[in-house]
């Protein structure tokens, strides 16, 4: 089975900029793909070529479709879209041979001109079936992935055919795997508003008999239900609901929504019918997140018994500035429709009952959870346990699909061995995606507490298809991760984490589990004791591996906290985490270090040679065959990235194909190689379980497919940008391949600690950093790598700042490889022992005993632990190398000066007195700012290499009196104020002066260091131990400390465990209580690790600062002041401030001198340091703002004979709410020059050597750039070259000008900033009385980039002229680059823009070419005779556009014209380009655009621009203007008439889910509201209005309609909005005014409406392109730009129509709809609400007509009026029924029923006949008329029903749906409920034929069971008469229950006054008269005559049982009575006798 296509030709193929288009036309199928070869440089391309397609023995499907892509080659980049379209695959399938033009559409879904000839032949299967569902629907496998296309990638991807040129179905079953693994990309945790919309619209074959169904929805918590209908098992609801929330991608994409069909009769424990239930990212995987009329199959989880119906939804997930799709039904798509072929269901099968078991055996390393509290008082009292208890009483929860299970609790343990089997019913496959290991803690009085969340996607654990499995996993650990470990009374910011929501911050335990998959039914038993035998079983899957991590920290940059020392943390699980009260603390920090400033912005820590390393000791499982499977995929993934950026380099510079062909070829060789190398399987130790297995099988199925895929594109040969997208979808499948579910090795996580405070982190998966002896090591293993560390949590969202930048290198292995960690250092490790001196001030002196020592006298760094030097004893294998020497803080040698140029040396002169005394010199006369002593001003020493700028001088610019004194009481104790008093005892002032940098080499600054260390000794300061240290002694210094180091070496080569014993000497400072400190002393006693590199290169790095643009606005007056901060290493500069602009162009090199970075210049040239840009706007008062960051990396160069140059590129510019705008800048890293030795300024046992420095290979550095200001400039070579160029400005004019300073802006100008250029326009008036500007054109020469791609932005800058000469700034608007605005220098003869009218003139026939003899034929045409339009109407063209002919076929049977629908607005439509070919509408913002509200639009500038190359001879003459002959720049006075047709998907407004809309259109100060005539409850208002307006463009150009919700109290609400700029409209080129008709007809429903008739309007078009005027010949041809039309080859084919206007006519108007103008057309608009600006709230279809007064009078309007019901009478005559089923037994054993009949039109009242009592043969007599008044759209062939929803209902509700008369017949019972028995459904306009005996009366002469069935129209026929069937569904098969004789009849409103009838036969009883039913005798009610009952129920069955009865009693008492009557002398002789 199969089917081809011939892809003949195209025509009207739009062109490119520059020329044609290299079209090519592409049919995809199912995501397979076949294309045509491509015609160069032509708009009329012919192909003339077949493509195949092998359906892989199934059937064409009637729901699918076949895409026809046209598309434009590209030599470089993705090919462009041109159009596309759908052909039904239903229409190949019931022609098999289809030929066929399409015309095509535009991405966006737009008709175009464009169309494609095709022919299709389709070979269907053996037995005939074209479709029908034979696949059984979508395959609902894992979480829904959808066999959609990712959103991301619009080109799809290509399977390839194969060698007979066809697919194979193993390639196309990989691509919808690929497809579904790349929606499985991650989603952002950031919160944000969503809107799910939820379409209900029917229901189908639900199960039971005369349900009453409705359906309940329910998602985020939120229920809603739909409309009760009644008494039917095929619903239609047709109802929309909403749900919102806040919410982040990745946490709705979990959300469950439910869909579930209740019963409404029954009771709600009886109720469900049937459910459905997915999560959200089922939809949010699909195609715009949305899904359009699927059919979900209803189920039950309690019943088993199979399919209980379908449901039909559609779905959208709607996130901020999604375009929300249309709902609404396509036309024929219900006659077409095959349920089981678009059903959200495993294909081929039902869902089968399922289990899953979980086995979850032991959890380890869960945190603290529970207070101490209890336990500090038990230890007080001596009570309780000894042993410290476990503070956490865990269990654990297992979710799937909305299902929860859990384990039992286990109390105070942090390693809970659960030894659980969990089992969870399900229904497989489930469209949920994720299962949910949640682990809590338990409480007794609180809600239980989340410990954290372990997510396992089923996607990844199973596999769908032939060689799929069933989800498996482990036995393997899964991680927990979530906040912080550290425990918090109250909580935590972060504690959300723990949900599983968001990116978890901290490790917080794992568990042990085994999951299986059982397709059974659900478990008695939910949780059962594991078997003994599997607990032994796993206990092997827990042995662990010794493992280190090792890090090397080389660099610690823009650390944004100071206030306490910095410490990094590096951990893995739980070891190495030192805040963590349950963790035994490990030496895994950093040294703390205080940061220092760099001088300019940022702080660092100066770690310099002397760089710490990290190792933490864990032990984990052997899992290395995993995570090499997984870095050999991600290796062969990076190796084809970087193959392509080499590539598509290559492209870029036009390298001949054959050498990119050459280069694709090499990489598919290189990596089919790589791909047959075998994956890694468990070897020795190392464990694998059945998943592993699984997916070796999984990868390598994979792998084999993508050789077999090269080697088809090897066979086919296809352009290299084809290959090229090939071998990017073949990466993408390979990254896919590479996720590992049993990772049971946690992520390791890097801390800044700040004082012991977590601030930020980063994390790393271990595969990265991994060690590999058979070379699979991680990507960043021993590598450096730059990590920038984020804050945790929400506030990751909201602070803008970097907490830190590190520069470091990993390495993670087994122990035994730890070598290779050593192996790959370019720099000695150096190993040291380390503890703190610490002392404490008392008298003056520094001692260590005393109250306030708080610590030992020798500690660790945290004062906790006693660490004296004595007792440390070097472990096994390792010795001395040296002796204790003192190790300072290396911050201390920084002075207050460092990193500065310039800087201010300060003094303060104290002055004392006594009370009324004079002041004089103090004790201490010289003191700092915190009155600790200085030296003498004149004493203060110059430091070397520095010198003074000016003399001492009093600081004036501070809170001080005349003389520069501030007064206090007392000096010590502060509070300076500038005014004396006489209680004031101390006064001072600051004497400063400025010292600048002269030059400070590094023997000055070491030296400098030197003095520094040894003045100090080493000691750090600070008033308490636990605040900030700090070098320089102060008063207020009460304690200090300093650091001693001791240096140790390994004495063998074998690496030995570095970990010191202690022993006790003297018992000095020991406590009893040291003994639990002592055993912890084991595992803290690590050493400090440094690395001392013995290359250390000096470099300079050269910071290209050209220009930005599209800044963010940051002040009040929408501009900024913007600067850049560069951050190279410990350095960082700042650019010059411009003022107020948008697009600084800084054009500016900085140049970063002594730049140290340590290793060989090799490695740093692979892998240089990262440049960190950031751009601040400058404010005088507060923080500078930021606006912007960017990374990248420069370029290095080693010698000078690299003759690489540096570009300028654009760089994105990025803060906390996207894109910021771009910088444009490049940066050079130059090797100048290298060290012979480093010094260790630290080592006291070394001696100061100078280092001495050369350059490399004796080369000079570049010479500097040239300065402008003193400021370097950015060089020539690298900066963009100039050209001159010419910029013609179009100043239209001012629109929609706000009030700004309370004031109105009347008379603005513009100011234009180009470049270096600006000019102003000129000043308008006053907008008020004209608003366009009285000198619309300017013209700016100024010099330019020559490239495009360097092109400035414009600065467009309003001013507002008011009194007294102000002129504020009012607003701005940043264009950001006027590429688009580029032109030739000449313009062009003729001005046409439009791509296809050059196309549409070469249409017709060149003058004299035609041979045909041309006649001149007459106005007049034949009479013809004018057809009937009672029943046409304007909604007959409109039905008959849409496609919905069948409501209006007597319109489609004349032949008139159609009207164009687009889908959205008419400026959207891209032919028409935005109305903006005149001018562009530019919007002026104000305001702070980092404020929340963002910026303001303040009004429009309406312009537009020309730029062109003008002459480099400045005495040249230039070239014509572009920009002449505008249009009267003065009002213009218009009638506009709006034409309001209908809204669709209006947001609900009502508490009822409804809104009541109504209608207020605005243009200038007029408003007309329509309130009177709103729509009550309806989302769907059919309007019909039109609106006429006069106005005068443009004082009055904005046209505004609004939909309101109509409130009776309150008042009214706004739904949405629109606004449509009727000014573009009547400037445009297009003609937007009044689109032009088809056909030109003078009369009819069709008539012409514009102003101006066609040949007018043509010689008008002409006029303005600059064309020769038609030429008529005679009536029948016309001449167009030299080419000839005529008015045959229009009509050939046409009937004549009695509405024709005259020929001439006729014949312009053809030529007019050849050319590009607007054409008569319908535009949908979208709605719009400032409450919710992100969700458009429904869509408005209308058009508008502009009628200028100076064209004349309007046309007539056209009567849009909405339709109007006509009421009809449905009679219907219940004559008898016949052979139904008798349902009852009567007392006498006889199978009888009471038989009624019952019957209804939707929205009438249910009425029903009297009751045939005991009819005993099922045949029933009644002669009862039913009479349903009804109201009915003939045209349209619906019912319309208008009732009240509820008694308390204002308004009645109008519902339209079939005219379905439904009849039931129906049991009556006495006591119980009356019985159903059978029903029938008869569709009015379609109704089967009665039979005419009883006998023929079958169940096959209905058409839902015989589609031979004849059915006829009710409303044709008027009257039927006979037997209909009525049936019940058991079981799913429907069994006949008997027949009804009827007579139905139906009138029209007139008819029934005149043959008046009633109910029953109640007078007037004709039409027909209707005697009273002849029953049998039998047939009465038993009570209401019981003589009757006695006579006709108890006489005629026991009348002979009677009668002896009765003879019987009267034979007794004749013999009693004659006894008795015997004389009693008798008796005694009878005895005797």
């Amino acid at each position: 089975m199969s089917f081809t296509v011939l892809a003949k030709k195209a025509s009207n193929v739009p062109k490119e900029k520059f020329g044609k288009s290299d079209p090519y036309c592409q049919i995809v199928y199912q995501g397979q793909k076949q294309k045509t070869k491509v015609v160069k440089d032509s708009d009329a391309p012919e192909w003339n070529e077949t493509l195949g397609f092998d359906l892989a023995g199934k059937a064409l499907e009637s729901t699918e479709s076949i895409t026809v892509e046209l598309k434009d080659w590209e030599r470089i980049g993705s090919d462009k879209l041109l159009g596309q379209a759908v052909v039904p695959a239903r229409d190949l399938i019931n022609s098999k041979d289809l030929e066929l033009s399409v015309k095509l559409s535009d991405k966006n879904g737009r008709p175009t001109e464009t169309t494609v000839d095709l022919q299709l032949k389709y070979v269907a299967p053996a037995s005939g079936g074209g479709g029908g569902g034979g696949s059984g629907g979508d395959a609902v496998d894992g979480g829904g992935d959808g066999e959609d296309f990712d959103e991301d990638d619009p080109e799809g991807e290509i399977d390839e055919p194969g060698p007979d040129g066809k697919p194979t179905a193993a390639s196309a079953a990989r691509k919808r795997k690929r497809d579904r693994q790349k929606m499985k990309a991650k989603l952002s945790t950031k919160p944000q508003d969503f809107q799910v919309r939820v379409k209900v619209v029917e229901a189908r074959q639900l199960e039971g008999s005369n349900v009453h169904p409705v359906c309940k929805l329910t998602l985020f918590g939120e229920t809603k239900t739909t409309r009760v209908k009644k008494a039917t098992g095929n619903p239609i609801w047709n109802e929309v609901f909403y749900y919102s929330n806040n919410i982040s991608p990745a946490e709705i994409v979990d959300e469950m929504i439910n869909f579930e069909v209740y019963n409404s009769k029954k009771l709600r424990s009886d109720a469900l019918i049937g459910s459905f239930s997915c999560d959200c990212g089922l939809v949010y995987a699909m195609s715009k997140h949305t899904v359009l009329n699927k059919w979900l199959l209803l189920s039950d989880s309690e019943d088993q018994s199979g399919v209980r119906g379908y449901l039909k939804i559609c779905m959208a997930i709607l996130g901020p500035g999604d375009e929300a799709p249309s709902f609404k039904a396509k036309p024929g798509d219900a006659e077409h429709e095959d349920i089981e072929s678009n059903l959200l269901m495993p294909a081929g099968m039902t869902l089968a009952p399922a289990n899953f078991i979980l086995k979850a055996y032991s959890a380890e390393d869960l945190p603290r959870m529970d207070s101490a509290m209890m336990e500090g008082v038990k230890k007080f009292f001596g009570v309780g346990k000894q042993k410290p208890k476990e503070l956490s009483d865990p269990y654990m929860t297992f979710s799937f699909a909305g299902q929860t299970v859990s384990t039992k609790v286990l109390y105070e343990t942090y390693s809970p061995e659960f030894n659980q089997e969990l089992k969870l019913a399900f229904k497989f496959p489930s469209v949920a995606e994720n299962l949910t290991l949640r682990m809590f803690d338990w409480d007794r009085i609180s809600a239980h507490d989340i410990i954290a969340s372990g997510i396992v996607s089923v996607s990844q654990i199973s596999r769908s298809g032939d060689d799929g499995y069933l989800p498996t996993f482990g036995p393997c650990y899964v991680n927990f991760y979530g906040s912080t470990r550290e425990f918090s009374e109250l909580g935590g910011d972060n504690e959300y984490l723990n949900k599983g929501n968001g990116e978890g911050v901290a490790y917080r335990g794992r568990i042990l589990v085994e999951l299986k998959t059982n397709l059974e039914e659900k478990a008695e038993v939910d949780v059962v004791d594991c078997d003994p035998e599997d607990v032994t079983r796993i206990s092997k899957y827990m042995r662990r591996h010794r493992f280190m991590l090792n890090v090397a920290f080389l660099e610690a940059t823009m650390i944004c906290d100071t206030d306490a020392p910095v410490e990094f943390e590096v951990s893995i699980g739980t070891y190495g985490n030192k805040l963590d009260d349950t963790v035994m603390p490990t030496a895994s920090c950093t040294q703390p270090t205080n940061a220092v400033f760099d001088g300019c912005r940022y702080n660092f820590l100066p770690w310099e040679n002397k760089r710490p390393c990290i190792s933490v000791e864990s032990f984990w499982e052997d899992i290395s065959f995993r995570i090499d499977t997984i870095n050999i995929l991600l290796g062969i993934v990076d190796m084809m990235e970087s193959r392509f950026l080499k590539i598509k380099t290559a492209q870029k510079a036009n390298l001949p194909e054959i050498e990119i062909k050459s280069m694709l070829y090499s990489l598919m060789d290189e990596l089919a190689v790589k791909l047959k190398q075998p994956l890694p399987r468990a070897t020795g130790s190392q464990l694998s379980n059945e998943l592993d297995k699984l997916q070796l099988l999984n990868r390598e199925t994979e792998m084999a497919g993508i050789i077999e895929d090269m080697e088809k594109v090897r066979l086919r040969d296809p352009e290299p940008a084809e290959i090229l997208t090939e071998l990017s979808t073949l990466a993408e499948t390979l990254k896919a391949q590479a996720v590992e579910p049993q990772n049971s090795i946690p992520d390791v996580f890097i801390w800044m600690l700040v004082g012991n405070k977590r601030t930020a982190y980063y994390r790393l998966p271990v595969h990265h950093i991994i060690y590999s002896p058979d070379g699979h090591s991680g990507k960043y293993c021993a590598k450096e790598m730059t990590v920038v560390l984020k804050h945790p949590g929400q506030k990751a969202h909201r602070e803008w700042q970097i907490p830190a930048k590190l520069r470091l290198k990993f390495w993670f292995g087994k122990k035994q490889f730890e070598e290779e960690w050593t192996k790959c250092q370019t720099d000695d490790v150096v190993v040291m022992a380390e503890t703190y001196e610490n002392q404490v001030a008392l008298l003056g002196k520094w001692v260590t005993r005393g109250p306030a020592m708080t610590r030992p006298k020798f500690s660790d760094s945290t004062g906790k632990l006693k660490l004296k030097k004595e007792s440390f004893f070097p472990p096994a294998g390792w010795e001395w190398a040296g002796d204790w020497h003192v190790s300072p803080e290396l911050s201390l040698i920084y002075n207050r000066d460092a990193g500065h140029k310039s800087f201010i040396e300060d003094v303060y002169e104290l002055q004392t007195r006594i009370p009324a005394g004079p002041w004089h010199m103090a004790k201490v006369f010289w003191t700092d700012a915190l009155n600790d002593t200085m030296p003498a001003k004149e004493e203060v020493e110059l430091p070397e290499g520095w010198e003074w700028d000016n003399d001492w001088s009093v600081d004036m610019n501070r809170g001080v009196d005349d003389e520069g004194f501030e007064y206090c009481v007392e000096s010590t104790i502060g509070g300076f104020g500038p005014v004396e008093k006489t209680y004031h005892l101390s006064r001072r002032r600051r004497w400063i002066r400025q010292r600048t940098m002269v030059a400070e080499s590094n023997a000055i600054k070491e030296k400098r260091d030197q003095e520094a260390l040894k003045a100090s000794e080493g000691w750090e300061y600070a008033p308490l131990f636990n605040m900030k240290f700090h070098g320089k002694e102060s008063k207020m210094d009460l304690v200090r400390r300093r650091r001693w180091h001791r240096k140790m070496k390994a004495t063998g080569k074998e690496s030995k465990p570095c970990t010191f014993s202690f022993g006790d000497e003297d018992g000095d400072d020991s406590d009893d209580s040291d003994a639990e400190e002592k055993a912890k002393a084991g595992c803290l006693a690590a050493p400090r690790m440094f690395l001392e590199s013995t290359q250390v290169n000096k470099y300079q790095l050269r910071a290209y600062i050209y220009q930005a643009r599209s800044l963010m606005a940051a002040d009040d007056n929408a501009r900024s002041d913007p600067y850049a901060v560069v951050g190279f290493g410990t350095q960082s500069q700042l650019t010059r401030v411009l003022d107020k602009t948008l697009s600084p162009m800084w054009d500016q090199t900085l140049i970063f001198d002594e730049i140290t970075l340590y290793g060989p210049a090799e490695l740093v040239a692979q892998n240089p340091p990262e440049v960190v840009i950031e751009v601040f706007d400058k404010d005088l008062i507060g923080k500078d703002e930021f606006l912007g960051r960017t990374i990248c990396k420069p370029m290095v160069k080693l010698s000078m004979s690299d003759e690489r140059t540096c570009v300028l590129q654009w760089h994105e510019l990025i803060n906390r709410r996207g894109n910021a705008g771009e910088m444009l800048a490049s940066f050079e890293l130059l090797l100048a020059g290298q060290a012979a030795s480093l010094m260790d300024l630290t080592d006291t046992e070394t001696d100061a050597m100078q280092p001495t420095s050369q350059l490399m290979n004796g080369e000079d550095l570049p010479f500097a750039p040239p300065k402008r200001n003193d400021l370097y400039i950015v060089p020539t070579g690298i900066r963009p070259v100039m050209r001159r160029t010419a910029v013609e400005i179009l100043c239209w004019g001012m629109r929609n000008m706000k009030r700004y300073q309370l004031l109105s802006i009347t008379s603005p100008s513009v100011e234009f900033e180009i470049g270096d250029a600006v000019i102003q326009s000129p000043i308008i008036k006053n907008t008020k009385k004209n608003p366009n500007f009285s000198n619309a054109l300017l013209f700016v020469d100024t010099m330019l980039p020559k490239e495009e791609y360097f092109m400035p932005p414009v600065n467009l800058r309003v001013r507002d002229h008011r009194a007294f000469g102000r002129k504020p700034t009012v607003g701005m608007h940043v264009i950001r680059s006027l590429e688009k605005y580029m032109v030739s220098s000449t313009p062009q003869p003729t001005y046409i823009t439009a791509s296809n009218t050059d196309q549409v003139l070469m249409d017709g026939s060149p003058n004299g070419d035609n041979p045909e003899t041309i006649v001149d034929m007459p106005d007049e045409q034949k009479a013809l005779q004018p057809p009937d339009l009672e029943d046409i109407d304007w909604w007959c063209k409109y039905y008959t556009s849409i496609g919905e002919e069948d409501k209006a076929l007597k319109y489609v049977e004349m032949g008139l014209d159609s009207v164009m629908i687009y889908d959205g607005p008419l400026e959207s439509v891209p032919e028409f380009d935005g109305f903006t070919d005149f001018c562009d509408t530019f919007e002026i913002f104000t305001g702070d655009a980092d404020d929340d509200e963002g910026q303001e639009v303040i009004g429009e500038f309406k312009g537009g621009f020309k730029v062109y190359e003008l002459p480099e001879d400045p005495n040249a003459p230039l070239p014509p203007k572009h920009l002449d002959a505008l249009p009267n720049p003065d009002p213009e006075e218009c009638v506009v008439r709006v034409y309001l047709i209908q809204a669709y998907d209006l947001q609900p407004a009502d508490p009822n889910g409804l809104a009541d809309p109504y209608l207020e259109v605005t243009l200038g100060k007029k408003s007309i509201s329509l309130r009177d005539s709103y729509k009550p409850n309806t989302l769907n208002p059919i309007f019909g209005e039109m609106l006429e307006f006069k106005c005068h463009i443009p004082l009055q150009k904005d046209l505004k309609i609004v939909v309101k919700d109509y409130d009776l109290l309150t008042s009214d609400d706004p739904i949405g909005e629109t606004i449509i700029d009727l000014e573009n409209r009547y400037l445009s080129q297009y003609r937007a005014n009044c689109g032009v008709h088809s056909v030109y007809y003078t009369s009819g429903p069709c008539q012409w409406r514009d102003a101006c008739k066609p040949t007018e309007i043509l010689e008008a078009f002409c006029k303005r392109h600059r064309l020769e005027a038609p030429v008529y010949g005679g009536n029948t041809q016309v001449t167009v730009a030299g080419r000839r039309h005529t008015l045959r080859e229009y009509e050939q084919n046409k009937e004549p129509s009695p509405f024709w206007g005259p020929t001439k006519e006729r014949l312009a108007c053809y030529v007019l709809n050849r050319l590009p103008m607007v054409k008569e057309h319908i535009e949908t608009r979208i709605l719009r609400n400032k409450l919710q600006p992100a969700f458009d709230q429904g869509k408005l279809q209308c058009w508008v007509d502009i009628f200028p007064k100076s064209l004349g009078p309007p046309g007539p309007p056209v009567d849009i009026s909405a339709r109007i019901p006509k009421r009809y009478e449905l009679r219907v005559v219940i004559w008898n029924t016949t052979e139904v089923v008798l349902d009852e037994t009567n007392l006498m054993g006889e199978q009888m029923s009471d038989i009624y009949v019952k019957g209804w039109l939707p929205g009438t009242k249910k009425q029903k006949t009297d009751v045939h009592y005991r009819s005993l043969d099922g045949d029933g007599n009644f002669n009862w008329r039913f009479v349903f008044p009804f109201e009915y759209l003939p045209a349209e062939q619906v019912l319309v029903d208008k009732k009240k929803e509820h008694f308390w209902s204002l308004d009645e509700t109008e519902e339209r749906t079939q005219p379905i008369f439904t009849v039931q017949v129906w049991d009556n019972d006495f006591i119980s409920a009356d019985d159903f028995l059978g029903s029938l459904e008869l569709n009015l306009n379609c109704m089967p034929k009665p039979a005419k005996t009883a006998k023929a009366c079958k169940l096959t002469q209905l058409p839902d069971f015989n589609n031979q069935a004849k059915c006829v129209s009710l409303f044709e026929q008027k009257k039927l008469n006979g037997f209909w069937p009525v049936y019940e569904t058991v079981q799913g098969q429907p069994q006949l229950q008997g027949k009804v004789e009827m007579e139905i009849e139906i009138v029209t409103a007139k008819e029934a006054e005149e043959r008046p009838t009633a109910s029953a036969r109640d007078e007037p009883n004709m039409h027909p008269k209707l005697d009273p039913p002849n029953r049998p005798a039998t047939s009465f009610f038993f009570l209401s005559n019981p003589f009757k009952s006695c006579k006709h129920i108890i006489w005629r069955n026991y009348k002979w049982r009677i009668i002896i009865a009765l003879l019987t009693l009267l034979l007794i008492a004749i013999i009693v009575v004659f006894i008795y009557s015997f004389p009693k002398e008798i008796w005694p002789a009878i005895f005797k006798g």
